[in-house]
């Protein structure tokens, strides 16, 4: 009974991963092809990023590096949606500094609010949230896989240094598998980014 159970959670998730990697192609194909989608100036970039968890313990430490494109979103419903609304992907790997040296890599789509009343002349605020699908070569006592959700979210702000459009922002970052194995102690991290957009 019990092998049944594994093997039914591990077709489960596969089945999870292998819509969200197809949401993921979609989203990147509507974002450059519908006609609200012209690429916004410096839309592909990346970011360097690191962390430490909160829970279970503050003992896990990374470093990560991330390729990131960033779209005006597609029509939703028919409609246009608003233009400070962004679509932003993400493609992230790395790996724990402490108490260890493993991997990690991870998938995320995010969406990007830009909160225009609080603009200035160089800097460019913003709010963000979204999730994904994330790799640890390492599991936390409890955590029963290794492939997990990667649900974040953040606030940041880009800014103009030259003609070089920079961003830092911090985010929650929390990593479980949503119930799909019995075992499901989550992990909980506080992250800073810092990064580029270039043309």
């Amino acid at each position: 009974m019990g092998t049944i159970s594994t093997l039914y959670r591990t077709l489960l998730l596969s089945f999870v991963i292998l819509v969200f990697f197809l949401f993921l192609g979609c989203a990147i194909c509507f974002a450059q092809d519908t006609d609200t989608t012209q690429p916004v100036l410096g839309h592909y970039g990346f970011a360097i990023t690191g962390g430490t968890t909160y829970t279970p313990g503050g003992d896990i430490q990374f470093a990560l590096l991330s390729g990131i494109g960033l779209f005006n979103h597609p029509k939703m419903w028919g409609r246009k949606p608003p233009e400070q609304l962004k679509l932003k992907v993400e493609l992230t790997a790395g790996v724990t500094s402490g108490p260890y040296t493993r991997l990690i890599t991870s998938a995320n789509i995010f969406h990007l609010y830009y909160l225009r009343c609080l603009d200035t002349k160089f800097f460019h605020p913003y709010v963000e949230g979204g999730i994904g699908i994330i790799y640890t070569d390492f599991q936390v006592e409890g955590q029963g896989l290794r492939v997990n959700f990667n649900p974040q979210l953040g606030i940041g702000t880009e800014y103009h240094i030259g003609d070089t459009t920079w961003f830092s922002a911090i985010r929650l970052y929390h990593v479980s598998n949503g119930g799909l194995n019995h075992e499901n102690t989550g992990i909980n991290a506080v992250t800073l980014s810092l990064g580029l957009f270039f043309r």
